[in-house]
Parts: C-alpha cells; sequence; structure tokens
C-alpha cells in the first residue's frame, strides 16, 4: 500500500481545520517510529509492511472513540420494543448498524481516511444532547468543527436547537417559547466555549498572520462544481442533463461544435468547466440553494419543536441538503446524513424506510472509491452484508407494523443490481470503454443521485407534518 498523502505533505494538513493539522503532526512523530521513509515528501508512492501496519493499527486505535460513542448513543435509545431475543432488541440492531457500518468501513479502513473518531464525536455530542448535557454537546461540537469543517453542514440544527432548548428554560402549554425565561448566563456560557476553542485554534495562525491563507484552503472555491466523480446530488442530475441536451443539440445541429466548452465535467479532472446548454453554476447559486434547502428544517425545530429527535432530523436534513446543493461536495460526504439516520431508525418505521433506501443509496455510491480488481468481490460481499442484515433486522423490528417499502421502493433498490453487472461485467467489453470511459461512473452518480433526493424528500415530507411535541413544564 503507497504511503498515503496525509502524512507524507505538509502542505495537504492545510486543506482541514487546524485541530486535524495538529493530530496529523502528533501523528507524523509516532509514525517515524515505524518507517521514517513513509514521511519524505517525495515519496507518495512509498510502500512498506510497516507503513501498512502504521496506517491499520492508527484507525483502529482512533475508533475506540466512535466505539465509546456508539455506546452513548445506544443508552439514548427508547426501549419499549425491546423483543425477546438479544438480536431484536433496537440497542443491538443499532449497535450493528453503527459499528458494522458498510461505508464508513471502507473509507477508513480500506481507503485509509480517519473519519471514525470524527463521526465518533458527531455521536456523542449528539448523546450528550439526547442525554441534556447541552454544554458538553456544544463543546465537543466546536471541537469538531475545528477538526473538519464539514461539520458546517449541520451547524444550524445545533445552533437553533441550543437557542431554543438551552437559552430559553421553558415553554407555553401549547409548545411555543416563554420568552422572558431567556437566559443570558447560558447564551453566554456557549459563547465562551465557542469562542476558547476557536481561540486555542485559530490563534496561533492569527498571531502569524495566516488566518487568510488557512481559510482559502478550507473553501477552494476554485475547484469546481462537482469533484473528479460526481458526488451524487442534485448536480449530477444537473450535469447529466446538459449533457444528454448537449448531445441531442449536436445531433439535431442545434449546436456549434466549436462554441462548446472544451474543459468535459466527465474528463475525471478536479476542474471549473462551463456548462453547454443549461446555465453554469456559481457558488453563490449553490449557496443560496443549500441555504433555501436548509431553512424549513430550521424553522420546524424552532416553530414545530419535537424534542431531541427533532433536532436529530433536522440535523440530517442539514447534512442532506449541503450533500444535494453544496459547491464542490465528496461522495464520501454522505456518511454525514447516514450514521446520524441509524438513530432514527430503530424509532419509528417510516424513518426506518427512509434510512435503508438512504444509505442503500448512499453505500452504493462509494463503490468508485474502490476501483481495483480485487476490491470488487469484496466491496460487493460487505455491502450486501450490511444491506440484507439491515433490511432483515428493522423489518423483524417493525414486523407488526406496514411493510417498510412501497413497490416502487422496492423496484428502484433491485435495480442497483443490473447496474453494477453493467458497469462491472457488461461495460469493460463493450466498444464503448474508448470512446465513453465515464459512462460507469455517470450512471452511478444518476441513479444514486434519484435515490438519495427521494429519501432526502420523504424525510421533510415526514418533519413539516409530523405534529410538535407539547411540554408545560419546565425543561
Amino acid at each position: 500500500m503507497p504511503s498515503h498523502p496525509h502524512l507524507a505533505t505538509s502542505e495537504w494538513t492545510l486543506d482541514y481545520p487546524p485541530f486535524f493539522a495538529w493530530f496529523e503532526y502528533a501523528l507524523s512523530h509516532i509514525a517515524k517510529y515505524f518507517d521514517q521513509e513513509m514521511l519524505n515528501v517525495h515519496n507518495l508512492n512509498y510502500s512498506s509492511s510497516r507503513t501498512l501496519l502504521f496506517q491499520r493499527f492508527s484507525v483502529i486505535l482512533t475508533d475506540e472513540l466512535f466505539v465509546y460513542a456508539v455506546h452513548e448513543c445506544c443508552k439514548c435509545i427508547d426501549g419499549k420494543k425491546a423483543g425477546k431475543e438479544l438480536t431484536e432488541k433496537p440497542k443491538f440492531i443499532l449497535s450493528v448498524l453503527l459499528l458494522w457500518n458498510f461505508g464508513l468501513l471502507i473509507v477508513d479502513h480500506i481507503h485509509f481516511q480517519y473519519n471514525g473518531f470524527l463521526f465518533g464525536l458527531m455521536l456523542l455530542s449528539i448523546a450528550r444532547l439526547f442525554q441534556k448535557r447541552y454544554t458538553e454537546g456544544a463543546f465537543l461540537f466546536a471541537v469538531l468543527l475545528h477538526f473538519k469543517h464539514i461539520y458546517l453542514y449541520v451547524a444550524p440544527a445545533y445552533g437553533i436547537y441550543l437557542l431554543r432548548s438551552y437559552c430559553f428554560t421553558a415553554n407555553k402549554p401549547d409548545g411555543s417559547i416563554r420568552w422572558n425565561s431567556f437566559s443570558f448566563v447560558r447564551l453566554i456560557s456557549l459563547g465562551l466555549i465557542v469562542f476558547l476553542v476557536s481561540a486555542l485554534s485559530l490563534g496561533p495562525f492569527l498571531a502569524l498572520n495566516q488566518l487568510p491563507q488557512v481559510l482559502s484552503r478550507l473553501f477552494p472555491f476554485k475547484r469546481g462544481l462537482c469533484h473528479a466523480y460526481w458526488a451524487p446530488n442534485f448536480w449530477a442530475l444537473y450535469n447529466a442533463l446538459d449533457k444528454v441536451l448537449s448531445v441531442i443539440g449536436l445531433e439535431l445541429k442545434l449546436l456549434d461544435p466549436n462554441k462548446i466548452p472544451k474543459a468535459s465535467m466527465t474528463s475525471g479532472l478536479v476542474q471549473q468547466f462551463q456548462h453547454t446548454v443549461l446555465p453554469s453554476v456559481t457558488p453563490m447559486a449553490t449557496l443560496i440553494c443549500t441555504l433555501m434547502a436548509i431553512l424549513p428544517s430550521v424553522f420546524c425545530l424552532w416553530f414545530k419543536p419535537q424534542g431531541p429527535r427533532g433536532f436529530l432530523r433536522c440535523l440530517i436534513l442539514c447534512a442532506l441538503s449541503s450533500f444535494l446543493f453544496g459547491w464542490h461536495v465528496h461522495e464520501k460526504a454522505i456518511l454525514l446524513a447516514v450514521l446520524p439516520m441509524s438513530l432514527l431508525s430503530v424509532g419509528k418505521a417510516g424513518d426506518a424506510s427512509i434510512f435503508l433506501i438512504l444509505t442503500t443509496t448512499g453505500h452504493y455510491s462509494l463503490f468508485p472509491l474502490l476501483f481495483t480488481a480485487p476490491e470488487l468481490p469484496i466491496k460487493i460481499l460487505l455491502m450486501l452484508l450490511f444491506t440484507i442484515y439491515s433490511i432483515s433486522s428493522l423489518k423483524t423490528l417493525f414486523r407488526k407494523e406496514k411493510p417498510l417499502f412501497n413497490w416502487m421502493e422496492t423496484f428502484y433498490l433491485l435495480g442497483l443490481g443490473p447496474l453494477e453487472v453493467f458497469c462491472e461485467f457488461v461495460f469493460p467489453f463493450t466498444s464503448w470503454k474508448l470512446k465513453y470511459p465515464f459512462i460507469p461512473l455517470l450512471l452511478t452518480s444518476v441513479y444514486c443521485a434519484v435515490g438519495i433526493t427521494y429519501a432526502w424528500f420523504k424525510l421533510y415530507v415526514s418533519v413539516l407534518t409530523d405534529p410538535p411535541v407539547r411540554k408545560t413544564k419546565k425543561q
């Protein structure tokens, strides 16, 4: 396995907030005792057994935080639906769905990254809010933001929920806010937490006048609308539609071939490009679309409170909205919605249905990350095991309620099988492989984008139609 640029280049760490840079700096001091050569910035293709050993064990050890977070999340689960057998209990099912999550497994332990402990921080902060330990939850999330800025996607859910449930200490009988219950002391305590964590993280860069450089690396708007492999979101559908319209336009001679932009969005390069037929998308346009998609869930969290579960639903909608409409979204960002959705899946049959559609589609969209022949049977087998367990366990948990899927959802999910057969076993032997090498990625991205968009819409309908939780006593 080649030496990973996470450890071999100091420049890479600038793409992440300072806490993660410090984390990697600490790792590098441990790595030198395994193999000094892996730290050589010129050894990007370096491989050794000791390097592999260090990579594997460092990921496994940092995952202990994720294991602890799962344990804390299981304490927050209602056990009323508990079956007679251990394997039918919601807490057992949830622990398996999180600890053996297929997406996290391949991203961290095969693709090699350190997402486990970051998701551990997020799940632990969620658990603390469920336990009404608000300042601990706020502190953990503030630390998480300075480890990886992608978690800004869900910051609106945290901000509104903490303001609504912690800074306002009481509700009216109809569930609305008692405005005179606002606590400035609690607001100041939250502000101090955010300020102190930010000062510790960004203070050294501010003192050295390097903060603008850090911010420019954290928000790389020059990298283009989509990643080299399109994340399965709204812009994948938009790009595909533009591609189809451009092909039709050329066939009907409605477009001039000489005026079509040469920078192709299917070239596999990370770059800016211009759409051919549809209007080109700017970073500001994606920001507006993302905010418009997030706002309804945030308003529901404020005006129609549903307790900690309402917060969790808002968090997932913020993550999905940012994934669907954000700028230069990575396909791995779908895990930001999949893992928290696991907590909802063991509570209600409707949420379980959404979880299964989202997680199956989202996990399949990660297949292109593992593109070598030896990895093909591994990823197929692992996903089948996880998907079969998820569906069978949740069907057993909600066996007294209506089926989890309707005929349309069943047909869509079964369609992933023929898609995989075509992309991996049929397309490589066709004449299209040389002329249109991007077709498997395009089909995977577009097909999965439909499922993820559907899950987002279905969850939104559930949030907007569910009644608020009414409380008359002090929180």
